[in-house]
């Protein structure tokens, strides 16, 4: 099984995090935001992923900080559970529809951290409590630390809440694929560089 834990304590929130790469998609989040636990336990349920996280945050602020940190931690996680790499398909891609909403993400677990987030010219609504630029900021956080090239593309929609359902379970059928064993593989790190 490949399963981590992780614990961050700033001045802005205090977090600690267990996961398992290869479970069935439980989740128990707490992180005294209740859309962003929804939209966490969908990343988890999507990609099969069990977690567990308990975050305090300045949410008296607003949620920027803890959104960020919690992406920090869950890529720190994420890293650690993979390991050495080795066996795993590497990459990863889901066109997400949610209603009206389509969006297109695309993951490589190559240790180069890079985001491209878009949108449509003109923009997007936001959900109701959690604008889309918090989605950017947790992508960035957790690509940066899961060292990933993670590529978020929100083709179109209409509804703020569909938008960001979208992205997160987009991000977890993307990391569902990337991630997983390829029984072909033999173990074998999937680069010619010889190294991740």
């Amino acid at each position: 099984m490949r399963n981590a834990s992780c614990k961050r304590v700033t001045g802005e929130t205090d977090i600690s995090m267990e996961l398992n790469l290869d479970g069935t998609g439980c989740a128990a989040v707490a992180t005294g935001h209740a859309f962003f636990d929804h939209m966490l336990d969908l990343l988890a349920r999507h990609s099969l992923m069990d977690l567990t996280l308990q975050a305090r945050g300045d949410l008296e602020v607003d949620a920027h900080h803890t959104v960020e940190d919690v992406g920090i931690v869950l890529g720190e996680c994420i890293k650690n559970a993979l390991g050495d790499k080795k066996g795993i398909v590497r990459y990863g891609c889901s066109y997400l529809p949610m209603d009206e909403t389509l969006t297109r993400v695309v993951m490589d677990l190559s240790n180069r951290p890079y985001v491209a987030f878009r949108i449509p010219e003109g923009g997007l609504p936001d959900a109701p409590n959690f604008p889309l630029t918090l989605c950017e900021e947790f992508c960035r956080a957790l690509a940066n630390n899961l060292r990933c090239n993670l590529h978020v593309e929100v083709l179109y929609g209409r509804d703020g809440h569909h938008i960001a359902e979208s992205v997160f379970k987009g991000i977890a059928h993307a990391l569902r694929q990337a991630a997983a064993i390829d029984p072909r593989a033999a173990g074998a790190l999937p680069s010619t560089k010889g190294m991740l």
